[in-house]
């Protein structure tokens, strides 16, 4: 077992989950910027009013299990792809949280513009693509897209495979021993679907474990079970949708 945790294979995931929390970091301040105000004041304005939030969770997803789920294709599915479809972890969301395990929900804040982070659409192709067919959000009548890592875990001797299990304590230990943090883990069909790092306001990391329980001193998700697989991912592509999501489509899916 120690020598699974060990493998080279796991660490280099790690890298890349830093690189899409700079990302993430870097898309934020613009959003902050060009709202003219602080983290706090731009994710309060809006007509539902909200108290203020505690922390931020960054959610990313296996696209090996997601895409496993996906029936129908289209330009801004990732999952389409073809050769160009993800391989490793990429951005689900950036989510403002409370301690109590709730969260805000329909602020009506300023209106994203797209062309604001024009320059970054490279990136988020890479890194965030949406994983599913543009589906309606439950806020602004219907209108929006829910956007949506892998060295370290490689590093660690965890690689995408439909017919191996890895122990659930020794995914969360690779990434504590990368991050010092405890993350939580979110799984479907005992597959890892959601890997999720919690960071205070200041971006600085702290433990997510506010919807986990604690086994052995380990923090794990109640959806997982204690052996859980990183499945493989052969892509739907179905001849049309091997083109990155251009800024026109991202536009007309928010």
């Amino acid at each position: 077992m120690a020598s699974l945790l060990l493998a080279p294979p796991f660490n280099f995931a790690v890298r890349s989950l830093v690189f899409l929390v700079i990302i993430w970091i870097g898309l934020f301040c613009i959003v902050e910027i060009s709202a003219g105000g602080d983290v706090g004041e731009v994710l309060g304005k809006g007509g539902h009013k909200q108290r203020e939030f505690d922390y931020f969770k960054l959610a990313l997803q296996w696209p090996g299990t997601i895409c496993h789920k996906t029936r129908h294709c289209c330009s801004s599915n990732g999952c389409c792809r073809g050769s160009n479809a993800p391989t490793g972890f990429t951005i689900h969301g950036l989510w403002p949280d409370y301690n109590d395990g709730t969260w805000p929900a329909c602020c009506t804040g300023k209106r994203f513009d797209v062309k604001e982070i024009s320059t970054l659409l490279g990136d988020l192709n890479k890194y965030w693509p949406s994983l599913s067919c543009s589906s309606p959000s439950n806020c602004h009548g219907g209108k929006g897209i829910f956007w949506e890592h892998e060295e370290v875990l490689r590093e660690a001797g965890y690689v995408a495979s439909n017919s191996e299990k890895y122990p659930l304590g020794g995914i969360v230990s690779a990434i504590q021993n990368a991050f010092h943090i405890t993350p939580e883990l979110q799984c479907s069909g005992g597959a890892v679907e959601e890997l999720r790092l919690c960071f205070y306001k200041d971006f600085k990391p702290r433990d997510c474990a506010a919807d986990s329980k604690t086994e052995s001193g380990i923090v794990t998700s109640k959806s997982c079970p204690k052996y859980i697989s990183l499945p493989d991912y052969a892509s739907l592509n179905t001849g049309k949708n091997d083109a990155e999501v251009s800024e026109s489509t991202l536009r007309s899916s928010i």
